[in-house]
């Protein structure tokens, strides 16, 4: 778990950077960004492959909702991340690493089941 923390990090650290090739190193070229807004919130309606495109819709996230706060946590017993905006939880991004690179991510926006990460 160590070492996925540290991807984990290093995806962070990337993603507020802005840094596109950093992202595309990070990621596995068959990554596979799927993301859940439960209807009540925009979201990509597909599931994202490849490396170069999840880094590129993940910055166009980021670019949107600059004021966002990327935190570390865990998530599901694994490392992982959430992003607040004015202290409000508004995603919470789980991963799955092989090796050195993140296989998949799992994006959760849908507001109901972000209770658990914006009550106490």
């Amino acid at each position: 778990m160590p070492r996925q923390a540290g991807i984990v990090r290093d995806f962070k650290v990337a993603l507020e950077a802005g840094d596109v090739e950093a992202l595309v190193s990070l990621l596995d070229p068959g990554v596979t960004a799927i993301a859940d807004g439960g209807g009540q919130v925009s979201t990509t309606l597909r599931p994202i492959e490849g490396a170069e495109r999840g880094a590129r819709s993940l910055l166009l996230l980021q670019d949107r909702l600059k004021d966002l706060t990327i935190l570390e946590r865990t998530i599901n017993g694994q490392p992982g991340l959430i992003a607040q905006q004015d202290g409000v939880t508004v995603s919470v991004y789980a991963f799955e690493v092989a090796g050195d690179r993140i296989t998949r991510i799992w994006a959760v926006r849908n507001p109901e089941k972000l209770r658990p990460w914006t009550t106490g």
